[in-house]
């Protein structure tokens, strides 16, 4: 029989959030695989946790992860921790969990805090939908490929960032967004947590005055659907109606069903879409 992978949820700050499961799973695990074995060495004698440790962790997870595997598939059981919060989120810990699944090995979890959730409920921003976008990409075209998807984004948008480029990525989102209105939440559940808010701008303004300490969740508003709606209106207003017309049958849609499609946009009716491209 196989062993089970466990990610462990460990606390993002205040070590009074660690759970009672986490601490029993670790307790009882054969290994434990963490991010910084010297960071996690600190959490594991606080709570007086023996079990031995492994390093897991970006530049060593192709090498390391089948090293882990096989000790699954020989029965031990793997604990996995992050420096802080769930494995998984902007980790490799999501990796291993995917090779695990492929190899028909058990994946559970112990869950714990998560910056990017703390962060939005108390941000007060709206949490009804959201998107996490966690670290913007370092690749320039993936990058910008999701930045353009951000313009008309109607979701609360979440993004990790580290100090020292806070102030360059508020600028690249502020950019991307129209300068909406966000937050910057740091040191969540440290004694210097902080909720900044107000527009992009301002926040840049503020940060490029106050040198940013601790790592960031940036949450920026998603536009209403009634400004979507709006700009759209206004996009197809720049066109005429025969280019209207003329881009829906491009996609392959009947002359019918694109006058149909305009008149929408446009908020009109069939019938005066009909006169204006029938009235030659």
């Amino acid at each position: 029989m196989s062993g089970t992978l466990f990610l462990c949820g460990t606390p993002i700050g205040n070590l009074g959030d660690m759970t009672l499961r986490t601490i029993e799973t670790l307790k009882n695990c054969d290994i434990i695989a963490a991010e910084d074995t010297r960071n996690t060495l600190k959490l594991l004698n606080h709570f007086d946790i023996q079990t031995p440790m492994t390093s897991y962790h970006e530049h060593n997870k192709n090498a390391k992860g089948p090293v882990l595997i096989a000790k699954l598939k020989a029965g031990e059981n793997v604990a996995l921790v992050t420096d802080a919060g769930m494995p998984g989120i902007s980790d490799p810990g999501a990796d291993l969990a995917r090779e695990c699944i492929k190899e028909g090995i058990s994946v559970t979890s112990a869950p714990g805090p998560t910056a990017f959730a703390t962060a939005l409920v108390i941000s007060g921003m709206d949490s009804r939908r959201f998107v996490f976008e966690g670290f913007l990409p370092p690749d320039k075209k993936e990058c910008a490929f999701v930045l353009e998807n951000l313009k008309n984004e109607s979701r609360t948008e979440i993004f990790y960032e580290a100090p020292h480029r806070l102030c360059d990525t508020l600028k690249t989102l502020m950019k991307a967004t129209d300068d909406r209105n966000a937050a910057c939440v740091r040191e969540i559940t440290k004694k210097f947590e902080e909720v900044k808010k107000g527009r992009l701008s301002e926040l840049l303004k503020f940060y490029e005055q106050n040198q940013p300490k601790g790592e960031f969740v940036i949450i920026i508003e998603g536009k209403s659907i009634e400004q979507l709606e709006n700009e759209k209106a206004a996009e197809w207003k720049s066109i005429t109606v025969e280019e209207h017309v003329a881009k829906y049958m491009l996609q392959g849609l009947s002359e019918k069903e694109a006058m149909k499609l305009a008149a929408k946009d446009r908020g009109v009716s069939k019938r005066d879409i009909y006169a204006c491209i029938k009235k030659d």
